[in-house]
């Protein structure tokens, strides 16, 4: 019994601390289970992913100058995508929380996002990947 309680607890606490993916696990999570097999756009993804949240799905990023925030792998801003403690227009409508260790959930709303705005939506890829992102066939 008391064996099964301490797989119990640090069962909790792996899934509430979410999951820090590696470059490689992140392309290949989003090659095999997504379906981006165009290696150009799965670079650019990855790197967008590796500057926004350091592949951290659980990454709430600091309160921005007007007061919005963002959430998840791919930071969505709770402004005009999800709903969070600032007025939305929610968007994908998903609560911002909902964003955080859910990859299907912000892969959908990230697709929305892109769909939209394209990667120049992110300052992540902006600054870091517009152009320049690595290539990813190394993990393949």
């Amino acid at each position: 019994m008391k064996a099964f309680a301490v797989i119990a607890f640090a069962l909790v606490i792996s899934v509430a601390q979410g999951t820090v993916y590696s470059r490689c696990g992140f392309a290949q999570t989003l090659y095999y289970d997504y379906g981006v097999t165009d290696m150009n756009t799965l670079a650019n993804w990855v790197c967008l992913v590796q500057y926004e949240s350091s592949f951290n799905d659980q990454a709430v990023g600091a309160i921005n100058y007007n007061g919005t925030q963002d959430f998840g792998l791919f930071q969505i801003n709770n402004k005009y995508w999800c709903q969070g403690a600032v007025s939305s227009s929610d968007s994908c409508g998903i609560a911002c929380t909902s964003l955080l260790g859910n990859l299907s959930a912000s892969w959908s709303c990230a697709q929305l996002v892109y769909q939209q705005q394209g990667f120049s939506a992110w300052y992540g890829w902006l600054n870091n990947c517009n152009g320049t992102a690595p290539s990813v066939a190394d993990c393949f």
